[in-house]
């Protein structure tokens, strides 16, 4: 092949895109042909598309090599000198300014579809280049005068990169401008006759939205200066975008904007009362996000936040109001008892409203009611007749505009009854079982799916109680689970007008989906109703177990078939549900002998495969967790006979996990990847460290050659560089381990107690309390090389005990550590010092789990006549007598304290009397109780 003919190659290369190719989805044999022919040129046809991108005397010849070059990527894919294109990318961005120059912006955006391209590639393609494609982007978005549809596209471009390339625009310092761009964007007005899905403002939220979630600590300061400037601007589209800016932040800021809550809130619940319907509505809506990933702490501030959402449900726009009610209810999903105070004004609100709304607004609202009862639990009692007789009146709706709001209230009876409980609603359930399974007749798939919510909910009240069920509601399950996927699923074809290949996507195209479902177009309808049918049926098997039966055979056949599926929602449900298979499995055959046994064995062989494969090959970090969590259940259940088949690949599978090698940790194809840097997710990580106590409780001492090799990588995750959820989930992991392993965890002493002391240092409540429990058990079994740490040990831990220490946990477990050192070396105590300290912080006041630990060590020092312990009598009668008519303490603490008393009794006789006549008549009387059954 000969390359004489420069520009009739470029011109012909450039019209081998008139092919239409989907990424990722479907390869076209004709690219397929070009690249390979093309390949053994590379360095001759690199030099000339190089060559003709620069040249200046023909735009024709420039506009030609840029399409050629599009083109060209497309054939040759991820291969090695895919690399070298990075020295085109000055010469792309110049024929691009040019053309918009010249108003050719369609054009221009072939740039954009390149570097798409280049983002996605597995190859470090873009090096210092993603500067200057960065700046490129910005001056297209922020530029008023060019089609909407070429500035989303830039802004699509810094969305991949911040997903794809985060680490990159880290290097190069480019979050900063980025965000100087983004942020004033959020307050661009949207001409009325704009696609809302191509407005700047809309594109510029989900640019640091994203931003947020891939390099949260970058964002924040910006964002958060930005929103306190613009929250004073005259202007209403600023204030709107100050709130709109902390609202798609909270997400991937969460552990950040915590500690800048209280000024965040500020912020957001003035904009609530702001004269503009614009303003106010962001700010129910950033509410609401804060409500949602803001937990715990944002509880906290229930004061003032309830408040403010009960006043703007009197909103006089019904945007705002619906907003404020998704607020209410995700505010109120992880409240507790808090909400008391609030249910009447709360639920006088919400009923006026549900009966006087739109049908619009009445889904939001029984949202809101079923998030209220949630937490109320039984104090929603003299609320729920009321509710579930107007939700007889949704329950029945068969018009097609009604479905929706019939779904909602079949979603809401199901939320009451697990709030009232089973006696308050087996009585009267059959009604609302009946209507719900009559509307399977309506074909509507988001009624469906809420209907099996509600059976879920049904079978977790009623457990036994729901057997009579199955028949009806087991088969309507399987249908759902069964439904074809092509209903599902559609791959589109490419036979529209649009068939001009890379140079001629359009805006709207789908090449700016996520890479897993380019061009493919899912009804969400159909595999929500899936997820939840999958959901349904694992549940059905916990409760009724062995009344499942008839029914095992075809739920296993679906769950393996659904821990497979394309979607990760449906993959989740399935890898829960399967662990509840397994459960009713053992129950059915657990009284049939020998068949019975092979039964649960071959059941079991099926779930643990799924879950090894998935851990080590799915890549949604939910999906992996949840494998990981219910194989840790398993473990600690069946028993290390049961699973040691198993084992050598869980522990490949953990190995993998904690070094961050699993599909489901890769973030993209970024290649300077900063070990303490790079985000990993919180919940996956907790859930893989639950795997090495499990092992451990399982296999005991003989555990230790397996931790040995699981040990450094965990301790990866306790350097410094790492964010404190990281440090305290390796050191509670430690302490289980610790705990279940014995004797063997003291080899690991030296490495892991200087890490539990810096920890009972933290400021961090979940940390100090971990660090107290874990030295507890180091020296409990950790043996001689614990001894040189007890003085350090003990300087350390002395704050935990007294008033500074705002957290009760902590200080219960400050107290079970101190009782461990004693109980294994009270020669290395200075009891008379201790003890008193000791004795002062209790008796326990959250963590009962420490009872037996601390309430045995003060038992054994008063039954042994401790000279020490027997110097504060009047301290020891004072805790046994709160111990004894504590509900929190078991029969077995208080057998244990009530010989102690006797013991006491039996030293001092009648000196005792004094110290009993101070106490109240209950707590004398309880004492002498437990004194005489003893």
């Amino acid at each position: 092949m000969q390359f004489q003919q420069g520009n009739g190659l470029i011109c012909c290369l450039s019209c081998s895109s008139a092919v239409k190719v989907h990424k990722k989805t479907i390869e076209n044999s004709l690219t397929e042909t070009i690249g390979s022919t093309f390949r053994p040129h590379f360095t001759d046809l690199k030099t000339l598309l190089l060559k003709c991108l620069q040249d200046e005397t023909s735009n024709r010849v420039r506009v030609a090599a840029l399409k050629a070059v599009g083109s060209f990527l497309e054939c040759i894919g991820d291969g090695d000198e895919v690399v070298k294109f990075r020295e085109f990318i000055p010469s792309i961005l110049n024929v691009s300014r040019q053309c918009l120059a010249i108003g050719e912006e369609d054009v221009a955006v072939i740039a954009f579809e390149i570097f798409d391209e280049l983002i996605e590639s597995r190859t470090p393609l873009l090096g210092d280049s993603v500067k200057s494609i960065v700046q490129f982007s910005l001056e297209v978005c922020s530029n008023q005068n060019l089609e909407p549809s070429t500035r989303h596209q830039a802004l699509q471009i810094i969305s991949w990169l911040a997903k794809y390339k985060s680490n990159s625009l880290k290097k190069h310092k480019l979050v900063n401008p980025i965000l100087q761009v983004m942020c004033p964007l959020l307050a661009q007005s949207t001409s009325g006759d704009e696609d809302d899905d191509l407005s700047p403002d809309r594109a510029a939220a989900e640019v640091i939205d994203t931003i947020a979630v891939n390099i949260p600590k970058h964002i924040l300061p910006p964002v958060f200066e930005f929103a306190s400037v613009s929250s004073q601007n005259s202007n209403p589209k600023f204030r709107e975008a100050s709130v709109t800016a902390l609202g798609v932040i909270s997400e991937g800021c969460s552990h950040l904007m915590k500690d800048k809550l209280e000024p965040a809130l500020h912020i957001v619940l003035v904009a609530l009362r702001d004269q503009e319907q614009m303003v106010r509505g962001a700010a129910s809506f950033a509410l609401g996000q804060f409500a949602e990933h803001l937990q715990p702490e944002i509880t906290a501030y229930y004061g003032s936040v309830l408040p403010c959402i009960l006043n703007a449900l009197e909103d006089a726009s019904d945007e705002v109001k619906e907003k404020s009610y998704y607020a209410l209810a995700a505010f109120c999903e992880n409240m507790g008892e808090e909400i008391h105070p609030f249910l009447d004004p709360l639920m006088n609100k919400l009923l006026a409203s549900l009966q006087s709304s739109s049908r619009n607004l009445q889904e939001t609202c029984m949202s809101a009611i079923g998030s209220v009862a949630a937490a109320a639990e039984q104090a929603f009692m003299p609320y729920a007749e009321r509710v579930l007789e107007l939700m007889k009146t949704f329950m029945v709706l068969t018009s097609d505009e009604d479905l929706r709001s019939r779904a909602r209230a079949t979603e809401l009876v199901g939320i009451v009854a697990m709030s009232v409980g089973r006696t308050r609603m087996e009585p009267i359930l059959s009604p609302y079982v009946e209507a719900a399974i009559s509307g399977f007749g309506l074909e509507f798939s988001e009624l469906r799916e809420y209907t099996h919510g509600f059976f879920s909910n049904v079978a977790e009240i009623l457990d036994d109680g729901f057997i009579k069920y199955l028949p009806h509601v087991v088969p309507l399950a399987f249908a759902s689970c069964n439904l074809d996927d092509g209903s599902a699923v559609d791959i589109e074809d490419s036979d529209d007008d649009n068939m001009g290949g890379i140079g001629d996507v359009s805006s709207d195209d789908e090449a700016h989906d996520e890479p897993r479902v380019r061009n493919i177009s899912i009804r969400t309808g159909v595999l929500d109703e899936k997820a939840a049918a999958t959901q349904a049926l694992g549940l059905f098997a916990l409760h009724t177990k062995g009344s499942y039966s008839q029914y095992l055979e075809e739920s296993l056949r679906i769950m393996v078939k659904h821990s497979g599926y394309f979607h990760e929602d449906v993959r989740l449900q399935a890898v829960i549900a399967l662990q509840h298979i397994l459960t009713a499995a053992q129950a059915i055959f657990q009284s049939h002998a020998q068949e019975g046994s092979d039964k649960i064995r071959e059941i079991l062989d099926t779930v643990m495969n799924i879950y090894i494969k998935t851990m080590t090959g799915d890549d949604d970090k939910e999906v992996v967790a949840h494998a990981c969590t219910s194989t840790a259940d398993i473990i600690k259940e069946c028993g290390y006979v049961a699973v040691e088949k198993y084992v050598p690949q869980i522990v490949d599978a953990t190995l993998v996990l904690l070094r961050k090698e699993a599909p489901c940790q890769q973030i993209g194809s970024d290649s300077e990847i900063d070990d303490d840097e790079a985000e990993h997710d919180e919940v996956l990580m907790d859930a893989v460290s639950d795997l090495l106590p499990a092992f451990a409780k399982a296999m005991g001492s003989h555990y230790a050659p397996i931790f040995s090799k699981l040990f450094e990588p965990l301790m990866k995750f306790a350097k410094a560089s790492h964010p404190p959820q990281d440090r305290t989930m390796v050191v509670a992991c430690l302490a289980e381990v610790a705990q279940n392993m014995g004797a063997p965890i003291a080899s690991y002493v030296d490495r892991i107690m200087p890490l539990v002391l810096e920890e009972l240092l933290s400021s961090e409540a979940t940390n100090r309390r971990n660090a107290a429990f874990c030295v507890g058990e180091l020296c409990k079994n950790g043996g001689e090389p614990t001894l040189k740490y007890y003085g350090d040990i003990l300087r350390t831990i002395y704050p935990l005990f007294g008033e500074s220490e705002p957290d009760d946990a902590v200080s219960d477990n400050a107290a079970g550590a101190i009782a461990r050192m004693i109980m294994v070396h009270p020669e290395s105590i200075p009891l008379n010092q201790v003890l008193p300290v000791f004795l002062k912080v209790l008796p326990l006041k959250e963590d009962h789990e420490e009872s037996v630990a601390v309430y045995g060590c003060v038992c054994t020092l008063v039954l042994s006549s401790n000279p020490q312990v027997l110097a504060l009598v009047p301290d020891l009668v004072r805790l046994f007598a709160e111990v004894a008519v504590s509900p929190s303490e078991t029969a077995e603490v208080k057998a244990q304290i009530g010989r102690a008393f006797s013991h006491l009794i039996t030293l001092y006789g009648q000196q005792i009397q004094p110290i009993l006549s101070n106490l109240s008549p209950q707590h004398a009387n309880a004492l002498s109780a437990l004194s005489t059954a003893s």
